[in-house]
């Protein structure tokens, strides 16, 4: 019988299959979350255009306000696909959902790219868009969940941290990509242009990526985990039923690391911009220039600490990362008052600390959830707390600011949802180099024929 060859040529040749595969699952996984924040920074920055082509001319601000409210809804809608995706990839596997959310997504996003507006098909063309953007958060709802459980069941043990990490590497990349279109498109077209046809551009070019990362997805194999649950007939039938019956407390510490990576990131990323040409006097220019180079640094440091977390562990990095927020929030926010340098020197350390929550978050809340119910737990936690505590940044910033006529409120909340995380890590164990597929996933000894999944080796 022939033996298998344990030398070291074929070590190098497994190291670079793993590296290959986990190359083409990173794709897969992170593609998804690209499309949707580039479509996402792309609506914010061409509000005001949106307005102008969507909804009558008489009142300017009723149009933005009309469009920032049919953003505000679809982001409503997500716990509702998040309920929705979330047992479903955990009845029907990881692939089909993932495949399926970015169908809906940027389906819906080439068609508001297409919609006529206005001045042509009147009050239907509103009703449209806001139905098209409902489409696009449920859809978004089933994103996360999707491809958190892929991308932590299909990375290899060791660098688990690693690879989920560029699921933010893509939100990340898809901000910016936005940003960048919008501004080529504002410096090198008039008004005119840019609201006759302009604005249609990146939600044109949204189209070829999703078609791009369906094709990817559809290609790719099931995560071995869900694998091994039909292998040994043991896909829930029930999940968010099984999932509240038996991990009612993982789902909470789910939700509190990640209310501590939405607030941060909605204030850091989005509302630092507003909060800098308002109540800092500085100019939109700079304060653009700025979340630029926070999110620039995030690509850098957010894998890296993702590595940092394989190597020390997942506690280590979000502990470290918390208490920075905890005890640097409110000098960052009074450091920012001293002028424009300290301003800088304020959000590259938030967009540090940020980067280190981004960095772990994600993986260590899809290591505490067996896989019957993993993606059910990550989809429904993520996407409530995201509801409650990310969209509502900019107006409760505002409406505290406005009451209390004190420019430190940012600062005070961050310390809050830091410590809300803080309370949840402390409760949690280390799973850094955990098994993915529990006992309790396959409670009866799988058969001699049943594949250890690949995941699980180091």
């Amino acid at each position: 019988m022939p033996t298998r060859n344990t030398g070291t040529t074929t070590t190098e040749a497994e190291v670079a299959t793993d590296v290959v595969a986990l190359r083409r699952n990173v794709a897969a996984g992170a593609i998804g979350v690209f499309v949707h924040w580039f479509d996402w920074a792309a609506y914010a920055y061409l509000a005001g255009t949106v307005a102008t082509v969507f909804f009558p001319a008489e009142d300017s601000t009723t149009g933005l306000l009309a469009v920032f409210g049919v953003f505000a809804v679809s982001f409503g809608v997500r716990p509702i696909g998040a309920m929705v995706f979330g047992p479903l990839g955990d009845r029907i596997g990881r692939k089909r959902t993932l495949s399926l959310v970015i169908f809906m997504m940027s389906g819906a996003t080439l068609t508001i790219g297409l919609l006529p507006g206005y001045a042509t098909i009147g009050v239907a063309a509103p009703v449209l868009l806001l139905v098209l953007r409902l489409i696009q958060g449920f859809a978004a709802g089933g994103e996360f969940g999707s491809a958190a459980s892929f991308l932590a069941e299909s990375a290899p043990r060791r660098r688990r941290g690693f690879g989920v990490s560029w699921l933010e590497v893509g939100s990340l990349l898809g901000f910016l990509a936005g940003s960048f279109v919008f501004l080529l498109l504002s410096s090198g077209l008039d008004d005119s242009q840019l609201t006759s046809w302009g604005w249609r551009i990146p939600f044109l070019i949204a189209a070829p990526l999703g078609v791009i990362g369906f094709i990817i997805r559809n290609k790719i194999e099931d995560t071995p985990e869900y694998r091994a649950l039909e292998a040994n007939d043991t896909v829930p039938r029930s999940p968010v039923r099984e999932l509240l019956r038996t991990e009612k407390r993982q789902l909470l510490q789910a939700a509190g690391l990640m209310t501590a990576m939405h607030v941060p990131f909605y204030i850091v990323l989005t509302y630092l911009v507003t909060y800098e040409t308002d109540h800092l006097g500085q100019s939109s220019d700079n304060a653009a220039l700025l979340s630029t180079a926070i999110s620039l640094l995030g690509l850098l440091f957010v894998p890296l600490f993702g590595l940092l977390s394989d190597r020390v562990g997942r506690k280590p990095v979000f502990v470290g990362a918390t208490v920075a927020l905890l005890v640097l929030a409110v000098p960052a926010f009074l450091l920012m008052r001293t002028g424009l340098v300290g301003t800088w020197v304020a959000g590259l350390v938030l967009g540090v600390i940020l980067a280190a929550i981004l960095g772990t978050y994600a993986v260590w809340s899809a290591e505490i959830f067996p896989t019957r119910t993993r993606q059910s737990g990550l989809s429904i936690a993520y996407n409530i707390t995201a509801a409650l505590f990310a969209g509502t940044v900019p107006y409760l910033m505002t409406v505290l600011i406005s009451a209390t006529s004190s420019t430190l409120l940012p600062g005070f909340y961050l310390m809050v949802f830091a410590v809300g995380g803080l309370v949840a890590a402390l409760s949690l164990r280390e799973t850094a180099g955990s098994a993915m597929l529990r006992p309790e996933d396959v409670p009866d000894p799988a058969p001699e024929d049943v594949p250890v999944p690949a995941a699980e080796h180091s």
